[in-house]
């Protein structure tokens, strides 16, 4: 039935295209290290001028964005950040991981993460570096392909062959010499995850750091993931990986028992 309230109102499947737009400005901003340009953000999403440049008062308004003392250039603003902390707040597992992670950190003496597949990449909600190696961490927020760290190949591993040939193109985006590029040659080493039950990443991702993850197994197919990341001289140590890489599965598979004991899916 048509009514007033319906009649000329777009299908239900069908995006609005303001809002669409307003996402994409965030996360071009989001993703980019410094602050952009007007012509930088168009040359990028690809907008009408006039278009961009309302839709970019409305979000500095409303203190999505900022602009710098020039006014020319923008970032992220505020409640963008509110909004990103109200996430981890209310996520049941997310608030669960500080004990998991400050015990897993005290037994292998190295910086570990917590992360989340989101498609064809790795949201990182939670870390802990280490007391003792001094380096660059990422940040919580921080949202990086699958292919390049051994979370997201620890995730990965949770698909099918035939899922993770249609999530992920022919050729992967090289970030080190290291970098698997190759997606035939990613479903090679993705069995080889599964077969070990932990992934392991040798400066794929960072020159210099060697990460080992491997699921928490409380979803099916898992969705979350633990990692423990070392440099590459210490993770070249006799019986290093396979000792660190016991300590990790064993902390994923307790907190695992815990979270499906407690109810959480």
């Amino acid at each position: 039935m048509v009514t007033e309230d319906t009649r000329g109102a777009a299908p239900e499947s069908q995006p609005v295209k303001s809002a669409e737009r307003t996402i994409h400005i965030l996360e071009t901003l989001a993703a980019s290290p410094t602050r952009m340009s007007l012509g930088e953000l168009q040359e990028a999403c690809k907008y009408p001028r006039s278009s961009l440049h309302a839709l970019l008062r409305t979000l500095k308004d409303l203190r999505w964005i900022e602009a710098d003392e020039s006014g020319s250039r923008y970032g992220i603003g505020t409640h963008a950040l509110l909004t990103g902390t109200s996430y981890l707040d209310k996520d049941s597992v997310v608030s669960r991981a500080a004990a998991v992670l400050e015990a897993l950190r005290s037994e292998v003496s190295h910086t570990v993460h917590f992360a989340r597949r989101d498609e064809e990449s790795v949201i990182y909600l939670a870390s802990r570096g280490s007391k003792v190696e001094v380096r660059r961490m990422h940040r919580v927020g921080r949202k990086l392909p699958c292919h390049v760290t051994a979370l997201g190949q620890a995730l990965l591993a949770e698909l099918t062959t035939g899922e993770v040939r249609e999530l992920l193109p022919a050729k992967l985006e090289r970030f080190t010499d290291n970098t698997i590029v190759d997606l035939d040659d990613l479903v090679t080493e993705l069995g080889e995850v599964r077969n070990r039950g932990w992934a392991l990443e040798r400066e794929q991702g960072t020159v210099g750091v060697v990460c080992i993850a491997t699921v928490v197994p409380y979803r099916i197919p898992a969705t979350d993931a633990l990692s423990v990341s070392m440099p590459a001289e210490v993770a070249s140590y006799p019986g290093e990986l396979e000792r660190i890489a016991g300590v990790l599965t064993r902390h994923a598979s307790a907190w695992a028992r815990e979270l499906r004991a407690e109810g959480v899916r």
